[in-house]
């Protein structure tokens, strides 16, 4: 399926240079990993695809072989860990897949993918170290060249280095001179390490899981030595803000993965400057949980939604006026606990926390200001990007 790149004015007035976006979200399973599925497959002899093929995932890998596979017949079995959350078991069988639940993580899986593999002669769909599936990915780049030729730099995420592999033999060869940089997240910089420029990675929790790759492959490895000319690392903290940003400016509901690139983007504006940027917006599969408490920390880092507490005397009547000077003061109260016996206040005193609705860091200083002057004095509880005020 070709996915339209669109030019977004919000994100190129925050990052102050043009901004074009490849919405690789709009495949049906919500990610480009569809494009490598289908050449893999589509190349299979008749042999194979009665065979039957096997593929390692947990995530996006694993939607885009089942879709194609039952679009083009084949038998498909999907091994993931056992710990994979029942929503994306059921949604990959609902494509039609025959899920397999083994190993602890991914690695394990793959092993167990392997040995079926080789037991029923079942063809192993790689993730991102096999040719097709690079050639795949690298389609996303065909299509965004010819929707957008002057383009000077497409940002794009690295995993196992499948999409950028295919991005830069593609983009390379259709427009000479374009500048070809990766993404990594901070914990998983596989594949600065393969090319000798940074510490083996640390792992860990990242809210980018679908480029959470510890070893790149060999093919990948190669092919973005030669044709990458750079790889930057971004920090969760630069993810967290990239997805909100999405949300909030572009109102573009997009999986951790997929704002590595505008968080680069945003993390070093000076050397994007009067660029004209190609961001490949790889899927939009994010636990709408996980999205929820990325807005709700986003509101709060920038003092939309802050936590205060007020010190009152313990009297009828005073939280009725507290309430009012909030009110007053153009605040919303989302909720309010008043607390008489577990703080270390005077015996006729009690202290008042309230999470409050502002509209920017300004107007909670305003408010702080209005709630002492009312006899209450006041002190933010919400610590997130608020220091300064």
């Amino acid at each position: 399926m070709r996915t339209p790149t669109i030019a977004s004015v919000a994100l190129s007035e925050l990052a102050g240079t043009s901004v074009h976006l490849k919405l690789e979200t709009l495949h049906p399973t919500g990610s480009f990993k569809e494009r490598g599925a289908y050449v893999k497959l589509a190349g299979l002899s008749r042999a194979e695809r009665k065979a039957g093929v096997i593929a390692m995932s947990a995530g996006n890998h694993a939607q885009g072989v089942a879709y194609h596979a039952r679009r083009l017949g084949i038998p498909a079995t999907i091994v993931m860990p056992e710990a994979t959350p029942f929503t994306k078991v059921a949604r990959t069988e609902s494509l039609g897949a025959k899920v397999v639940l083994r190993g602890a993580d991914v690695g394990e899986a793959r092993k167990a993918a392997l040995e079926i593999a080789a037991a029923r002669k079942l063809t192993f769909v790689h993730p991102y170290d096999d040719p097709h599936i690079i050639a795949g990915q690298g389609t996303a780049a065909l299509e965004m060249l010819s929707d957008v030729p002057d383009l000077d730099v497409l940002l794009v995420p690295i995993g196992g280095g499948g999409l950028i592999s295919g991005v830069a033999v593609a983009a390379t060869a259709m427009r000479p001179g374009i500048s070809v940089i990766g993404v990594e997240v901070a914990g998983y910089a596989s594949m600065r390490h393969a090319l000798g420029h940074g510490p083996k990675p640390s792992g860990g929790e990242t809210l980018a899981e679908g480029i959470a790759v510890k070893e790149p492959g060999r093919l990948t490895i190669a092919i973005t030595r030669a044709l990458v000319d750079d790889i930057l690392v971004v920090d969760e903290d630069a993810v967290e803000r990239a997805v909100t940003a999405f949300v909030e400016s572009q109102r573009l509901v997009v999986e951790g993965a997929a704002a590595v690139g505008l968080a680069a983007l945003l993390a070093h504006p000076k050397r994007f400057r009067r660029k004209s940027v190609g961001l490949l917006v790889t899927g939009g599969n994010i636990d709408a949980r996980l999205l929820s408490s990325i807005l709700m920390r986003g509101l709060v880092r920038t003092g939309r939604l802050v936590r205060l507490r007020a010190e009152i005397t313990d009297q009828p009547g005073t939280l009725a006026r507290l309430t009012r000077v909030i009110g007053d003061a153009g605040a919303n109260i989302v909720e309010i606990y008043h607390q008489r016996l577990f703080q270390d206040v005077p015996v006729k005193r009690a202290e008042l926390d309230a999470v409050v609705e502002t509209r920017n860091r300004a107007h909670v200083s305003e408010l702080i200001e209005a709630m002492g002057k009312a006899g209450y004095p006041t002190r933010l509880l919400s610590s997130t990007a608020l220091d300064d005020l």
